[in-house]
This record gives structure tokens, sequence and C-alpha cells, in this order.
């Protein structure tokens, strides 16, 4: 088979693919849009835009926490909007993506891990053909469609945090900056974000829905869910770090492991001291009054 001009039928696709893939997870089928991505010729460009292009993100990065201090300016003095419609149905949408993701991707991710161990994961690139491509492809341009949670907050005129807008505006760069180099750790963060993400904004979706009351434990979840995110993130980075120190091979910048590691104990930081005030506080609060 000539790799440039892979044909879609579904069996030849699957044959290429698998055999690429002998020690991983062997997909049973392929959805067309994921055709494209066995195509080395559509990745190559794929790849080289983004070569060309990743710096936008830091632009695009700057135009949005702009947006956020203007749009909190313009919306101060004016009635909120509603949009229960928009929000439902935009919570479901980053629900199903975020399911497709993680059924998609995680698969062929845990067999990866099962193979190479959990240093050796971190430290060599997943297969960078095919299905796990295109969810990895679609994963980054996410954290750009994802920027549209805060003009829901802004013109609902909720309380905007910190840590929801610089978490947007960080992750939107480092994933930029991080398919660049197809750095090796990226697949441990795919894998997370996709099964995080699927949780919460499914959460997000029934909550907007108003069907029923939501127990606070599902919220305190769903934090401490973010919370082991966090602290994962920052081993994987810290393994990284002391395999490449050791002379190991591990095909990660070590620009990329530092900027990692501080973005995720940065949010680490954040998001206990969100779950302090939120959770912690009032029942202390709660206790204290009771008695």
């Amino acid at each position: 088979m000539n790799n440039a001009n892979l044909t879609v039928n579904q069996t030849s696709v699957l044959d290429y693919f698998n055999s690429l893939n002998d020690n991983n997870y062997k997909y049973s089928f392929v959805l067309f849009f994921e055709e494209k991505f066995f195509n080395p010729d559509f990745t190559t460009i794929e790849q080289d835009w983004m070569n060309r292009n990743w710096s936008l993100s830091i632009f695009y990065a700057i135009i949005y926490i702009a947006f956020v201090f203007f749009g909190r300016h313009v919306m101060k003095n004016r009635e909120k909007f509603h949009l229960y419609r928009s929000l439902v149905a935009w919570n479901i949408v980053l629900a199903v993506f975020s399911i497709m993701g993680t059924i998609r991707f995680l698969p062929n991710f845990f067999e990866f891990v099962l193979d190479k161990g959990i240093a050796g994961s971190i430290c060599e690139r997943i297969d960078n053909h095919g299905v796990n491509r295109c969810w990895v492809w679609y994963f980054v341009l996410s954290k750009m469609i994802e920027l549209i949670d805060t003009l829901f907050i802004i013109l609902r005129k909720q309380k905007l945090i910190f840590l929801h807008w610089y978490h947007h505006a960080t992750v939107l760069i480092y994933t930029w900056y991080s398919f660049k180099e197809l750095s090796s750790t990226g697949s441990w963060f795919v894998a997370m974000n996709y099964s995080i993400h699927s949780l919460m904004y499914s959460y997000y979706a029934i909550k907007a829905m108003r069907l029923c009351s939501i127990p606070k434990i599902v919220n305190i979840i769903i934090t401490s869910l973010q919370l082991s995110q966090m602290l994962l993130g920052i081993f994987v980075n810290t393994l990284a770090f002391i395999r490449k120190s050791r002379g190991e091979p591990c095909q990660v910048s070590y620009e990329n492991i530092y900027a990692s590691f501080f973005m995720y104990f940065t949010y680490f930081c954040l998001f206990f001291h969100f779950f302090r005030n939120a959770y912690l506080k009032k029942t202390n609060s709660q206790k204290l009054k009771s008695k």
C-alpha cells in the first residue's frame, strides 16, 4: 500500500493503522472524520501549519483576556442575558465531544501505558497516526472553542474568578506549543483532560437543564478529580525531568517540562484555594452555626 495515497476503505485503513500498532489497541472501526488522519500528506500539512502558527495562541490569549475585562465593563450596568437554551446546547456539545474523545483516545492510551510502562509512556510518543492523531488535533483546537465558556459567564453576569480565565488562556498556549513539538507527555494530559471534561461538561449540561437538584457531593467529586489531575500532571513532569536529568531518552524538551510544571502547580494552588473556600470553609461555618 502506498502510504501517501491511502484509500478511504474501512478495511484497508484499519489494516494499515493496526499494522503500525502491533502491541497496542486494535480499532474495529474508523469514523468518517478520522479517516483523513491516516494520510501522511494531511498530517504533514497539519503539523507544518502548527509549527508556523502556534505562537498565534499567545495573540489569541491576549485578545481573550482583554475581552474578559472589556466584556465585564460593558455588562456592568446592563441587564444580564439568561441564555438558558443556548447554555444547555453548548454544554451538551462539549460533553458529547469530550465523551467521544475519551472513548476513542483512552483505549489505545491504556494499551500504550501497559506496553511501555508508566515511565516509558511518559517519555515516548504515542503513535502519531490515525485515530490518535485525530483526537489530539481536535483536542488542541478545542481549547480555542472552550473560550466561549467565558462569554456565557460574562453575558449572564455570573462571578468570573481568576482561575477560570487564567486556566483557559494558559491551556490554549501550552497545548498549541506542545503539539508543535509533539511532546511525549502530551498523551497523558490529553487523556486526563478528555476524561475530566466528560464528567464536568455533562454535569454543567444537567445543571443547566434544571431537571433535578444535583447533590453538593457531585461538585466536590468533580473539583477533587480536577485537583487529582493537577497532581498527576506535576508527577508526569517530575518523572520526565528526572529521566532527562539521568541522560535517559525522553521525547519532551526541558522548556516544555518547566512550562507544564509551572502551569500544573499554579492550577493546583488555585483549585485548592477554590475547593477550600467553596466547600471546607462553608462546612466549618455551618458546623459553628449548628452549635
